[in-house]
């Protein structure tokens, strides 16, 4: 197990996903650009790691069990520490009612599955960048 790293050069990212598939590609590609990289499988184990590693933005699942994507994104923002996290919603769908119930819960954006290294790197910049 790795322990946090408050003062590492890289801007850290908590990558929440239930498929150990989707959390090892989507870290990969975190941490290939350079980010450091903290993996959840669902948002119960977000939420026991937000405060120790105190992400800059947050890549959520939607449709996880125990605590899915909207519940978790929404207890984050409503979080005094971390109402201004960019989190970016993952969806297998890439529906209009998907990006709205994202939107509601507070979520920055919504990527569709499968996801474009490119593209999750260009949402990670624009986010990262609009919250500095």
């Amino acid at each position: 197990m790795t322990t946090p790293l408050r003062d590492a050069g890289g801007t850290t990212i908590l990558v929440i996903d239930d498929s150990a598939t989707m959390r090892t590609c989507v870290g990969s590609y975190l941490r290939d650009a350079g980010y450091q990289v903290v993996l959840a499988e669902d948002g119960f184990d977000a939420l026991a790691k937000i405060d120790d590693w105190r992400p800059a933005l947050i890549v959520c699942d939607i449709l996880m069990p125990r605590l899915d994507g909207y519940r978790t994104c929404a207890l984050v923002k409503a979080s005094a520490g971390f109402h201004a996290t960019p989190v970016l919603m993952l969806s297998s769908k890439e529906g209009l009612f998907d990006r709205a119930r994202g939107s509601l819960a507070g979520a920055s954006a919504c990527l569709a599955k499968p996801l474009a290294r490119e593209a999750l790197l260009a949402a990670v910049r624009q986010h990262l960048a609009a919250g500095s």
